[in-house]
């Protein structure tokens, strides 16, 4: 696995990326069954907290990019359905660019976001990850960018689960244009 995975490490890309790649998450009622299935999953695997995995799971499920299979044995099988295949497969999180089209169409995509100083993590991998998308930062939690991209933010958005703390914006002006079109290659 690349060195950077882990710098992001959230728990769903790790869940996205085992159904992903052919593997089922079997869970139980048995807190034991449920630790021996996590035991023979690769090392990384080790490290999740049991009480994170389920919300990170219960995240993705309400995203209905899950879909669950009752088994004859008691337990639940979690498999991605069409959706969060398709959405697995257009989306690998951390290469993650916006294209930039022939011709720009004159409006300007800005993101705010207000999440709380408890969930700094998730305030920090937003940043991140709109930075390596190639946003500019206004500000602290504002970001702008001049091409279409709400597909792309929407994911990041849903895959952290931060649609409450997140808002896009459509605008035709920003005060500073002439500096953005600048940064941007637009002039």
């Amino acid at each position: 696995m690349r060195k950077n995975f882990k710098k992001v490490g959230t728990i769903q890309k790790k869940i996205l990326l085992l159904l992903l790649s052919g593997l089922t998450l079997g869970l139980t009622r048995s807190p034991k069954k449920q630790w021996w299935i996590l035991n023979r999953i690769p090392k990384e695997w080790e490290k999740i907290n049991r009480q994170a995995l389920e919300r990170a799971i219960n995240s993705l499920y309400s995203s209905h990019l899950l879909k669950e299979q009752h088994n004859k044995d008691g337990t639940t099988t979690l498999i991605l359905n069409e959706n969060g295949k398709k959405k697995a497969l257009r989306f690998n999180i951390d290469k993650m660019e916006i294209k930039r089209p022939v011709k720009w169409d004159g409006k300007w995509r800005i993101i705010i976001f207000d999440v709380p100083e408890k969930l700094r993590r998730l305030r920090d991998s937003l940043r991140l990850h709109f930075r390596e998308m190639g946003l500019i930062e206004l500000q602290k939690s504002v970001f702008v960018c001049p091409y279409p991209c709400s597909t792309k933010i929407e994911f990041i958005i849903e895959f952290y689960n931060a649609k409450k703390y997140v808002r896009f914006i459509l605008a035709e002006n920003i005060d500073n244009e002439l500096h953005l079109k600048k940064k941007f290659g637009l002039i």
